[in-house]
């Protein structure tokens, strides 16, 4: 038999009903339980075309259709739905029989609920036991969240039963505030569906809720002089401003470890009871409530228990492993010695140059969660500058080295170059440990190579590095069939042809065609008309690049400038 909720509206009596053709039925004495309680004991049912027949619980049945009546609301009925080979008859006094040791009371419930939960019985269990579905174990245990006060009221009739199921959605804030609200003689405390209405806040969020700093805030916030609270005018800046904040939040906790941080959609409660408690390193996760008021609260450490089940090895048929021991440290004190001890260790670092030099290289290598090192991406708009800079010396003496290095350090595929920034600590160690086994000589060869793949392409820094090392940009590139392609401009054109065959040459093809004075070039380089000029090399491509023309517009010689303006006046500050 499965147990499940029904609406009404497709609930019928069945003709296997032994009082299926009996006039309708005096519900006198169940109505006011019903109107009040709801119906506590399961109807039986069977699929019969598009609706569901009662074979037992027809009395139940119209009640509830009388309440659906006097209230227009659409209800549903807790039904366990029979099988092709149920007896219903037996099914019905087994059922009588559980729901006669369910306690009356919904305090009385829960603690009988809640000491089979922490036996190890899951909603469904318990649903089974007492012939009732798991939406109805679900209210019940919800109980839990309310406060002592709250259920005091119950106890004391001096709050119904809709007011305080409506208050278990309440966090204990809310909780708090309501039963001020109560407590006021000249204040009028929200019941049942205002109740709920009342906790969802609408698009009332105070201040209070903000995860980020109100003092960056540029939207509009209502102030009530007469309390200490403020409205954010705006919801949806304010929901922006938060989520952005929430994101932080989640990035932080992924950077510490946590695999998997899920968030519940907004105004949905997250139900404790409905998970069991395991720690980061187990599988743990994050669990994100928002609720419609602006709240959010980050439950840590938690999985369902279907999941903590998978994760124990526990599936059916297996015998249940033992429970996990209480770990020796407890959240707080764990990050009390982890954070002391960074303090002492790193106060020593600075006295171990050498080893800070390849602890810093291990970083680099790897990252963290405090390094992110990249590679320069080389990006180009055209696939022919691609192939050219692909085919370049410099970039095959690159991958050279880059095999050379990887060697060094046991990486494989050394065509992923040799930043390899997965943030992970464990590899970042093993790299590490690996380089206090090497010469200085040997780190600083892997720490240049890093450098140079991670140096940005079109910096300043660039250039300010090739007036220090001199790199012979000559030896390095030589103009070819994409660098022509991509030279258009007939002015520097024409100055290249007065740089590599003389002004009288300049000015005889100063009307040509883009294209001829190009052949000129190629022809002057190959030695045709003339003596070669192999090394002939654009002004750009010189060590210190310099311009043709007085207008700006080279991107290296801005670059070189801006770096020949920061050396001196690095200088200046030495000196």
């Amino acid at each position: 038999m499965k147990l499940q909720h029904i609406p009404v509206d497709q609930l019928k009596v069945s003709k296997l009903n032994m009082r299926h053709e009996r006039r309708k039925p005096d519900i006198s004495d169940i109505l006011p339980s019903i109107r009040e309680r709801g119906v506590r004991q399961t109807l039986l049912v069977r699929k019969e075309g598009d609706h569901y027949g009662v074979v037992a619980g027809r009395r139940r049945l119209f009640a509830l259709k009388q309440v659906a009546k006097e209230t227009g609301k659409s209800l549903t009925a807790p039904c366990g739905v029979l099988g092709p080979g149920d007896d219903a008859e037996a099914i019905e006094d087994s059922l009588l029989e559980n729901i006669a040791r369910l306690p009356p009371g919904e305090f009385q419930q829960y603690d009988a609920f809640a000491r089979l939960v922490q036996a190890g019985k899951s909603a469904e269990d318990i649903a089974a036991t007492f012939g009732v579905t798991e939406l109805k174990v679900r209210r019940v245990l919800a109980l839990a969240n309310l406060s002592p006060d709250i259920k005091r009221l119950y106890e004391d009739d001096k709050i119904d039963a809709g007011t305080l199921r409506a208050l278990t959605l309440a966090t204990p804030d809310q909780q708090e505030s309501w039963l001020k609200l109560f407590a006021d003689p000249n204040e009028h405390a929200p019941r049942r569906e205002r109740l709920k209405a009342w906790l969802t806040g609408g698009a009332r969020i105070l201040t209070k809720a903000a995860l980020f700093d109100l003092a960056a805030y540029d939207g509009h916030i209502l102030t009530d002089l007469f309390g200490d609270s403020a409205i954010f005018a705006d919801p949806d800046l304010f929901w922006s401003c938060q989520n952005a904040a929430i994101t932080e939040r989640i990035e932080a906790y992924k950077a510490a470890g946590w695999q998997v941080v899920e968030i519940l959609e907004r105004g949905a409660f997250f139900s404790s009871w409905e998970y069991v408690k395991l720690p980061k390193a187990k599988g743990g996760r994050i669990y994100v409530e928002t609720r419609h008021d602006g709240t959010v609260t980050f439950h840590e450490g938690y999985v369902s228990q279907k999941e903590a089940k998978r994760l124990e090895g526990t599936v059916k048929g297996e015998k249940a492993s033992a429970p996990s021991e209480k770990p020796e440290m407890s959240g707080p004190l764990g990050e009390y010695v982890t954070l002391h001890r960074h303090a002492a260790i790193r106060a020593r670092l600075p006295g171990h140059p050498g080893v800070a030099l390849r602890l810093a290289v291990a970083h680099l290598l790897i990252g963290s969660s405090l390094w992110r090192i990249e590679a320069d991406p080389q990006r180009t708009r055209k696939h022919a500058t691609a192939d050219s800079l692909a085919a370049s010396k410099g970039e095959r003496l690159m991958r050279e080295e880059a095999g050379h290095v990887c060697a060094m350090l046991g990486f494989e595929n050394p065509e992923r170059g040799l930043l390899r920034q997965n943030g992970d600590g464990w590899t970042a160690a093993m790299v590490f440990s690996r380089l206090l086994k090497m010469d200085d000589s040997d780190v600083l060869r892997i720490l240049a190579l890093a450098m140079a793949e991670s140096l940005e392409a079109g910096s300043p820094v660039v250039e300010a590095l090739a007036q220090t090392i001199e790199p012979d940009l000559c030896a390095l590139w030589t103009p070819d069939e994409a660098f022509f392609d991509l030279l258009r401009d007939k002015r520097v054109i024409n100055a290249m042809v007065a740089d590599i065959a003389g002004e009288a040459a300049a000015k005889a093809c100063l009307t040509e065609t883009a294209k001829a004075q190009k052949q000129i070039i190629r022809n002057r380089i190959d030695g045709k008309g003339g003596d070669p000029f192999p090394d002939w090399r654009p002004r750009w491509m010189t060590d210190i690049p310099t311009a043709y023309l007085a207008t700006n517009g080279s991107p290296p010689v801005a670059a070189a400038e801006k770096a020949r303006s920061a050396i001196a006046e690095g200088k200046k500050a030495i000196e």
